[in-house]
């Protein structure tokens, strides 16, 4: 089996990422779970085939940067089948891959369950919001669908810069334009650091990886554009900790000052697996109110968790919150809920 054949089985499954391992068969995950596609094992020599065919159909790229390096991130397209994200990489001296899935269509917010509140965050006109989550917890499709709202109601230009670009947006009333880090420009910060100069009115950064690329992206929301990015981090006392940390312990007290005047608000999201043997997004909303800026600002982190904690409104929305929603409406088991909970303690009293 070629990969077109393999990845054409793959969409029409409705799988989300499909993984080519040596000593293994091609396996896929579906709904959050890892299924095996067959029993016959792929040797070595077979993955090291597979991955030169997605190589040619990723516009013959240079295998060498995988051989080289031993790592490669990078997507291509197959008409009238789907888009893909591929993370190659050497594994025990032979190619492997995990490819995502992308759909050619951008995502319905609806459909994929995500409140009009975060949609709407596409309304504001400067400063900082970040998605936060596990890798694959879906920050890519929520911020998309952000990006596609601004896109259809307002007269922009949008720079994204994505490693790589999933989601293609077609210019609407907005400019929107795309670039991919290490095609198009060499890294996050250079490209970054070139957007301030190309008149954005919103700036989508892919990830918030290190202490210099957080830097300019507090300075270009603080300078009037509207920024959004992604952390792995899971709620929105962790992000916040996180991002103050990452700087040297002689300016944290100037970032915490500067964060707490920048942040609009924190979304983190989890998918959660239901009942039916399908997944669900659950969702934390932190609007960043004047109380919470004063905490940021003092260094009373602790004491947003529970904030949010005893509020429920569609601004401020603890994630175990949505977690006891979804149990309530029977969509999830009490054990998953509790697995997921931000503190599992104060919710098995509640589920109780």
């Amino acid at each position: 089996m070629g990969i077109k054949d393999i990845l054409t089985q793959a969409v029409h499954e409705q799988a989300s990422d499909v993984f080519i391992i040596a000593g293994l068969p091609i396996s896929v995950r579906k709904n959050g779970v890892i299924i095996r596609v067959g029993k016959e094992k792929v040797m070595p020599d077979a993955t090291s085939a597979l991955l030169k065919e997605i190589y040619e159909l990723a516009f013959n790229r240079d295998i060498s940067r995988l051989t080289d390096d031993g790592d490669d991130d990078f997507s291509f397209a197959i008409p009238g089948l789907s888009r893909f994200r591929v993370s190659a990489f050497m594994q025990r001296g032979t190619m492997s891959a995990v490819i995502r899935i992308i759909s050619f269509d951008l995502p319905d917010p609806k459909e994929r369950e995500i409140p009009d509140r975060i949609i709407e965050l596409g309304k504001q006109n400067s400063g900082m919001v970040l998605v936060t989550g596990p890798a694959g917890s879906g920050k890519s499709t929520t911020l998309a669908c952000v990006i596609d709202y601004i896109n259809h109601n307002y007269d922009k230009h949008i720079i994204t810069l994505e490693d790589p670009i999933e989601y293609l947006h077609r210019h609407d009333r907005s400019i929107v334009s795309q670039r991919e880090i290490s095609i198009d420009t060499a890294s996050y910060v250079a490209a970054l650091r070139a957007a301030l100069r190309q008149s954005p009115d919103v700036i989508l950064l892919g990830e918030m990886r290190d202490y210099e690329t957080i830097s300019v992206a507090m300075t270009a929301a603080e300078t009037g554009h509207m920024l959004f990015s992604t952390l792995h981090t899971i709620g929105a006392a962790n992000t916040i900790d996180r991002i103050i940390d990452v700087f040297p312990a002689n300016q944290q007290r100037q970032v915490a000052v500067q964060l707490s005047m920048v942040l609009n608000a924190v979304v983190s999201q989890q998918l959660i697996p239901t009942v039916d043997g399908d997944v669900v997004p659950a969702f934390e909303i932190m609007t960043v109110t004047p109380a919470i800026r004063n905490m940021i600002r003092d260094n009373k982190i602790p004491q947003i968790e529970a904030l949010l904690y005893s509020s429920n409104s569609p601004d401020m929305c603890s994630m175990d919150s949505s977690l006891l929603k979804l149990y309530e409406a029977g969509r999830i088991t009490k054990d998953i809920a509790l697995t997921y909970a931000s503190n599992s303690e104060m919710l098995s009293k509640k589920l109780k």
